[in-house]
């Protein structure tokens, strides 16, 4: 910083130290003109007129003060950091950014904190995915395929006369125990690559600062050159009486100390019906109270196939009606909950009883707590989403952001790990390669399995026109259910195709047995543009449901 006598008045110039005398002395004889047509102090950064104290501060709130601090990408005020990179939340994104990084010697900072649930419910290190999300999702799914798997086994000559039982508690306690292995490994692996983690909660001060508050309430500052936010959402809550007090999300659901019983699930989000599908699997009676349609998002066609196979089997389903309020009606594990419900086209009411209620309708972004207005992020008012450009890169140049809280990006646990990994290679080993969020594979896990990966029907029309694509679909039978002799033709098989570009896949999509497995290997063939010509000329396996 230098301080300039000009005009009688004492002007303020922020500039990199390097600034030549020469141009100090122009910018020292042009404040006199400007002097006389501003308000005090004048503020100048890398020798460009910024304006007095309110534009300054406007500046510096729209981000632009950092980036002229920052020009060419080195801090332009001396200033030596405790970290390289700090990466604030320590989900799957987030700590294979952290590890990353570390592998080029880079002094690395992982700063992650659970906030309990209004239940309490809180886990350890690993991130939605591995505590609450996708793991232990997938493996009480497993737990309801086996039990389907032994009503079909007496067909094919397995006896056994003892009534079969599903213990919910030895059910969650293996799957724990599970989970607590993986928290413990990635704790472990960590300390291996040298990265400091710290059980905190992190939350921006100012630039290039953190403040990390542990479950204590014991505060400390760290600063560091960049920032990586990888905070991740958490369940939305209806903001009606007694949603935060009785019902429960899948924050809590998978380590729920008691058979939840005859459940509500309120939703129609993938998760919605995932919980619901292994909830009916296992036994419980379970339905689904849905506001307007299935799976938003995802092509329509394959979501109400899903929805009218979970009805066959058991699935009970509530639509166009909105919970207004939840009462407990007797305490217990599980209690007695009343739910009342309103219609969304008309003025029905209608009430029911429920051991419990189970809300998935949505996520919010975990952005609008951690200090992002000290440094000047923009994100989305209304989502709480950060937007960012094609490198994962925030308005505030040396704040970075992946996973779940970008603005119009696939939230994905495969999709922030490798965004996470190459945004790293990029700033610390040279690379280039951006991350693609483009025909990425998902899967949905409910009874019946949905792969998909490009377009959805409705998208591809909205996109391409009606007359420029095809589709191209059958039903299938697997063989593994025809002894059994259950859910003929229910298996479904679809791609979608652009007639104007030599009727390459655009879109694929199949319900069936291990439908993630199957989309994964076709996910490579349509990343490399593959043609309907060419999936025809491909020899199937034989006897499997890829075929």
């Amino acid at each position: 910083m230098r301080i300039i006598q000009s005009c009688s008045v004492i002007q303020v110039l922020l500039i990199s130290p390097s600034l030549k005398e020469e141009n100090a002395q122009k910018l020292q004889e042009g404040t006199c003109e400007l002097a006389t047509e501003t308000s005090q102090p004048l503020v100048f950064v890398q020798e460009k007129h910024i304006g007095d104290h309110e534009k300054t501060l406007k500046a510096h709130k729209e981000g632009k003060l950092q980036k002229l601090l920052e020009m060419n990408g080195h801090m332009q005020v001396p200033h030596s950091y405790d970290f390289d990179l700090i990466v604030i939340g320590g989900g799957s994104g987030g700590l294979a950014a952290a590890k990353e990084a570390a592998k080029y010697d880079k002094k690395v900072m992982v700063l992650d904190f659970v906030t309990p649930t209004p239940l309490g419910t809180s886990w350890g290190l690993g991130g939605t995915c591995v505590n609450v999300g996708c793991i232990p999702k997938k493996l009480m799914h497993q737990a309801a395929l086996l039990g389907q798997a032994l009503q079909d086994s007496r067909k094919f000559g397995w006896q056994f006369t003892e009534e079969v039982k599903h213990n919910w508690m030895a059910m969650t306690e293996s799957v724990q125990n599970y989970i607590g292995s993986l928290n413990w490994g990635y704790r472990v692996a960590l300390r291996e690559k040298k990265v400091t983690y710290e059980n905190a909660y992190g939350e921006f001060v100012r630039p290039h600062t953190v403040k990390a508050t542990n479950k204590r309430g014991i505060e400390k500052l760290y600063t560091a050159k960049r920032f990586l936010i990888a905070t991740g959402e958490r369940p939305r809550y209806l903001g009606i009486p007694g949603d935060k007090e009785y019902c429960i999300s899948s924050d809590d659901l998978f380590s729920l100390p008691y058979c939840p019983g005859k459940t509500l699930v309120v939703g129609a989000s993938y998760v919605a019906l995932e919980c619901a599908g292994f909830l009916a699997g296992l036994g419980l009676d379970v339905t689904v109270m849905v506001r307007s349609i299935l799976l938003r998002g995802f092509d329509q066609d394959i979501a109400n196939k899903i929805g009218e196979y979970m009805e066959e089997h058991g699935i009970n389903f509530i639509k166009q009606f909105v919970p207004i309020k939840v009462e407990q009606i007797e305490e217990g594990t599980p209690g007695r909950l009343k739910v009342t419900a309103q219609s969304t086209v008309g003025d029905q009411i209608i009430e029911g009883e429920y051991n419990t209620v189970l809300l998935a309708i949505g996520r919010d972004a975990c952005t609008r707590k951690i200090g992002l207005d000290k440094v000047g992020v923009k994100i989305n008012e209304k989502t709480g989403k950060i937007p960012v450009n094609d490198e994962e890169q925030t308005n505030v140049p040396y704040i970075y952001a992946i996973g779940d809280i970008l603005q119009d990006k696939l939230e994905l646990t495969p999709v922030a790990i490798q965004a996470g990994r190459l945004l790293v290679q990029r700033l610390y080993a040279g690379a280039t390669i951006k991350c693609d969020y483009v025909n990425v594979p998902t899967t949905v896990f409910t009874p019946l399995e949905y792969g998909a990966c490009g377009y959805s029907e409705e998208s591809a029309v909205e996109k391409f026109g009606e007359e420029n694509i095809e589709v191209y679909h059958s039903y299938f039978w697997p063989l593994e259910w025809t002894v059994p002799s259950r859910d003929n033709n229910k298996c479904y098989a679809k791609i979608i195709c652009n007639i104007q570009d030599n009727e390459r896949v655009i879109g694929f999509h199949v319900l069936g047995p291990n439908a993630g497995e199957v989309t994964q290997g076709f996910a490579a063939a349509i990343k490399c543009g593959m043609t309907k010509a060419q999936l025809d000329n491909t020899i199937g396996i034989h006897p499997v449901c890829a075929e």
